[in-house]
């Protein structure tokens, strides 16, 4: 299906059979419509009405309810988190994070509230029964309760320039991909965070904080590479200086080396003024 729709890529996404059509007005929508109808009938393939739905403002599209520039996980998966039941097995640890983190995305924080949950599968038996604790509740809740509040996620606008938001504390990083929209206001397109590894918890701050920016462009480098300019924000004023003066530390010298492929300015943004994305680097 892919191959049957190359070129189609700004208005049409294939999934084994199954096809998203999206466009920016009605005009262009009859007419992606009726291109892709072309390449189907031409392939010889043939469309079932009665699972098909054109001209919708919203549709569900793998797990995701997508339109009119926004998207939220679906209502009936959202259902079926909340009512996982509490594991007692690491197959049924593996199941639940599974299921969630499909949506992690959406969920500020997400890897240190799974923490206790990803704990539970070290060792090499895989189906041994796990020691559920406080501590795994409140983050089997907590995710739990991320996804029920309904979160909602902005479609990316490439005529408008990016925001990376980072953050790093001695447990993890956090990331806010996020744009301006014309009401001044600052629509979130992704949540990205990561716990840190027993050598990465002894990094330096200027190491970890710089940690942070280069996980947060490389998950990103979709839609920051060969793009306009982006604005990376942090707390950490020395890292502003990052493109000019790095010194003789070996590992940013490394990373700023990484970051000369971007085109990029860093802004030094105050502590309370970050306090969105200071929280995803720290456990609750």
């Amino acid at each position: 299906m892919a191959s049957l729709l190359r070129n189609c890529e700004d208005y049409a996404v294939p999934y084994l059979d199954d096809v998203a059509i999206f466009s920016q007005s009605w005009k262009d929508h009859l007419r992606h419509l009726e291109d892709i109808v072309d390449r189907l009938s031409t392939a010889k393939l043939h469309i079932k009405l009665p699972k098909c739905q054109f001209a919708q403002a919203y549709v569900k599209y793998l797990g995701h309810l997508v339109g009119q520039g926004l998207r939220q996980p679906e209502e009936l998966k959202v259902q079926a988190i909340k009512d996982f039941p509490t594991p007692t097995t690491k197959t049924q640890v593996r199941a639940f994070l599974g299921l969630a983190g499909y949506y992690r995305r959406y969920i500020p924080e997400f890897s240190v509230i799974a923490a206790p949950l990803t704990d539970l599968l070290k060792g090499k038996i895989r189906k041994s029964t796990v020691g559920w604790n406080e501590t795994c509740q409140k983050a089997f809740d907590e995710l739990k309760g991320k996804l029920t509040e309904n979160p909602v996620l902005y479609s990316p606008d490439s005529t408008k320039p990016f925001i990376v938001q980072c953050d790093a504390s001695n447990v993890g990083v956090g990331v806010v991909h996020s744009q301006i929209n014309e009401k001044e206001e600052e629509n979130p397109i992704m949540f990205l965070s990561k716990k840190f590894s027993k050598t990465e918890q002894n990094y330096s701050t200027t190491e970890r904080e710089c940690s942070s920016i280069i996980f947060a462009v490389q998950k990103l480098r979709f839609h920051l590479d060969g793009h306009q300019k982006f604005v990376i924000q942090t707390d950490h004023n020395p890292l502003v200086w990052l493109d000019k003066n790095v010194g003789t530390n070996p590992r940013l010298l490394r990373w700023a080396l990484i970051l000369q492929t971007f085109n990029y300015e860093i802004v030094h943004r105050k502590g309370k003024e970050h306090r969105n994305v200071d929280s995803l680097s720290r456990i609750p």
